[in-house]
């Protein structure tokens, strides 16, 4: 087990090193955005509940979802273009995922609000 950690451990380190970011900082901001990202989204919700403007909560929400990418593109240096192109699907796929969740949950506090 100590050496599959190692193992990580180095593959994770090395990524830094070839890309010229902090895997450290990467990670931090990967883990630190999701309690900001859940914020925005639950913000999202509460303004469209009360028939208030979504569009800050929901840049908010973007701002959170891809900072850590938005990290990696600017800090970085020799990234091949299919790490771009990886990140671009993943931020497509992701926010596609994201509007559904919203749909629903605004459907289900709609429902709700019905009854």
């Amino acid at each position: 087990m100590a050496e599959l950690f190692e193992i990580i451990k180095n593959w994770f380190i090395g990524l830094g090193e070839n890309y010229g970011v902090n895997p450290i900082i990467f990670g931090s901001i990967y883990v630190g955005a999701i309690p900001f990202f859940t914020i925005s989204i639950g913000w999202l919700v509460r303004n469209y509940q009360r028939e208030k403007s979504i569009l800050l909560p929901a840049f908010s929400a973007s701002f959170f979802f891809i900072s850590a990418y938005l990290y990696l593109i600017l800090a970085g240096r020799n990234v091949p273009m299919w790490v771009y192109a990886v990140v671009v699907a993943m931020v497509v796929v992701a926010a596609y995922t994201t509007i559904n969740k919203v749909k629903t949950r605004l459907n289900e506090t709609d429902v709700k609000a019905d009854d």
